[in-house]
């Protein structure tokens, strides 16, 4: 368990145990939501894209459910509101304030531009915020709490578009450059200044890929090889600490997949076996508040409302965390405050 002046990250401290000039922040609980910096004597703050609250929306069947959890409770989500259109395959991110969710497939079928956000400290229906570049479907999503990126999709054909936004001014996406190869199911994890991306596939069973791929965030431009994952997948999800980046679940051939793998962010290279999903799944969100990573939703053969949890610094296998409040798949997730 990380630590602030040898008191555990989940404690309760007084601000006399510190030293002064450290960067922190408080939880609604009066926790200390900051860790030590093993590289100095310094503090930093929680990521910001990170939060207390996961929000789970959308889905198949097109839903326009919005759920949300308090990630350091276990228990079943709550209803928060409705998005702006019933929606599947959406990707979510956010800047630890606002979160945005992107794209999608609407009824009959088709794909979408929207881009909806919401205030995640307050319940409530979402509001338009602008639309991406190109209508686009299973896609992935991550930021660093300045921009917002979506990279990929199911468009007309597989995308190899990554668009972003500034997640605090509402507007339309701007192109930001090219994944390696087009294609749609993608996962995306961050440390908040590389943006990654895995899996996905080009086209059919045969193009599934275990690709890892980035792009430095700050600074427009295509992707750049990083490593590659475990297993050939698509449709898995990734989360981070800000440090470690996850990768759950996924289809692959004939499998749906419960292995969850992780990286370094910010070392390139292949990924390492984590642990694995208590139910094996694709098409499902998650979420995390730097501590713990919960995974939402998802489809096994059918679709499910399970919601697990692992905590990221430690390996090991995910343990149940409650219930969506409807069963779905094809939903995404952020977190924030």
């Amino acid at each position: 368990m990380r630590k602030i002046n040898g008191v555990p990250f989940t404690a309760h401290i007084d601000l006399s145990s510190l030293t002064g000039g450290e960067v922190i922040k408080w939880d609604a609980t009066n926790t200390l939501m900051a860790w030590e910096d093993q590289d100095s004597t310094g503090y930093v703050p929680l990521p910001a894209w990170l939060g207390t609250r996961g929000v789970f929306a959308g889905g198949s069947g097109k839903d326009d459910e919005i759920d949300y959890i308090t990630i350091a409770s276990t228990g079943n989500a709550t209803d928060f509101g409705n998005l702006t259109v019933a929606t599947a395959f959406k990707a979510g991110c956010s800047n630890g304030s606002r979160g945005c969710f992107g794209g999608g497939g609407v009824e009959p079928g088709f794909k979408t531009v929207t881009i909806d956000y919401i205030t995640i400290s307050t319940i409530g229906n979402a509001t338009d915020f602008g639309d991406l570049t190109s209508a686009r479907q299973a896609l992935a999503s991550c930021s660093d709490a300045i921009k917002g990126i979506w990279a990929g999709g199911d468009a007309s054909s597989y995308s190899n578009v990554i668009d972003y936004i500034t997640i605090s001014t509402t507007g339309n996406a701007t192109d930001f450059g090219d994944l390696v190869s087009s294609r749609g199911g993608p996962a995306a994890c961050t440390d908040g200044t590389k943006g990654v991306f895995a899996g996905g596939n080009t086209g059919g069973g045969s193009g599934q890929k275990n690709i890892i791929e980035y792009i430095t965030i700050a600074t427009t431009g295509n992707t750049t090889d990083f490593g590659d994952l475990l297993n050939i997948i698509e449709g898995g999800v990734g989360t981070d600490d800000g440090t470690t980046g996850l990768f759950a679940g996924g289809w692959g051939s004939t499998t749906y997949h419960n292995v969850i793998q992780y990286i370094t962010v910010a070392s390139t290279g292949n990924a390492t076996d984590f642990g694995d999903l208590t139910v094996g799944r694709y098409n499902l969100a998650a979420c995390s508040d730097g501590t713990t990573g919960v995974f939402g939703g998802g489809n096994g053969g059918s679709n499910i409302n399970t919601m697990d949890y692992v905590t990221i610094q430690t390996t090991g296998n995910a343990t149940d965390f409650g219930d969506l409040t409807l069963a779905r798949s094809a939903v995404s997730g952020l977190s924030g405050d």
